[in-house]
């Protein structure tokens, strides 16, 4: 492994559900040079005790308030293993859903930021229009695990909004039009541009 020299590229995917995140993770680290490690929600939610599911996957709309400093504490715990990872030379790809819109404000986004703090990380903002979510989660519901419907459920309307608040991002991609190839691609392209303040060191000065 490389040294603390050297740490690993970090790229965070944030987006609602169902709107391409898993699948752009998959090609960057099919596809880019090096190790590339993928963690998220999905990988995090199979670490994560029964009673405290679905932890960072826990929908906006304050409905379990019960489950909320757990939450933040798996997601602390998620962001903390991307920063050891990353100083020990491992890239890392993350395809997460942050929001705010908890039963109280918890700036889980800004605290996880700050364990970044000096290391190669960037912000994805992952973008899909509410009528091609909901195609998707209507041609696959994952045995009703995923909302679905002719009209949009209102936790579906309600990611859609909070995942995109601030909104402050390195980088915008669309899935509905463009592959996950391609958002791998625009990513890619972006890393190999010159490095500058980004959007997790804003957010970390919030």
């Amino acid at each position: 492994m490389s040294s603390s020299q050297n740490p690993g590229r970090i790229v965070i995917l944030n987006g609602a559900p169902r709107a391409g995140k898993s699948s752009i993770a998959r090609a960057i680290s099919s596809t880019f040079d090096g190790v590339w490690l993928n963690l998220g929600v999905d990988s995090w939610a199979q670490a994560t005790p029964p009673h405290l599911l679905p932890g960072v996957g826990l929908r906006p709309g304050g409905e379990r308030p019960d489950l909320e400093p757990q939450v933040k504490v798996l997601f602390i715990a998620l962001y903390e293993a991307i920063a050891a990872s990353s100083r020990m030379g491992v890239n890392v790809v993350v395809d997460v859903g942050h929001h705010d819109a908890y039963s109280r404000p918890l700036g889980i986004l800004e605290d996880c930021a700050r364990r970044l703090e000096g290391l190669p990380a960037v912000l994805v903002g992952v973008r899909c229009p509410i009528d091609i979510i909901m195609a998707r989660r209507n041609a696959d519901t994952r045995d009703g695990f995923y909302a679905a419907g002719e009209t949009v459920p209102a936790p579906v309307a309600l990611w859609q909004v909070e995942v995109h608040r601030p909104g402050i991002y390195d980088l915008e991609v669309d899935t509905s039009i463009s592959s996950p190839d391609d958002c791998a691609a625009a990513i890619r392209t972006y890393l190999a541009g010159p490095r500058k303040p980004g959007a997790l060191e804003r957010l970390s000065r919030l």
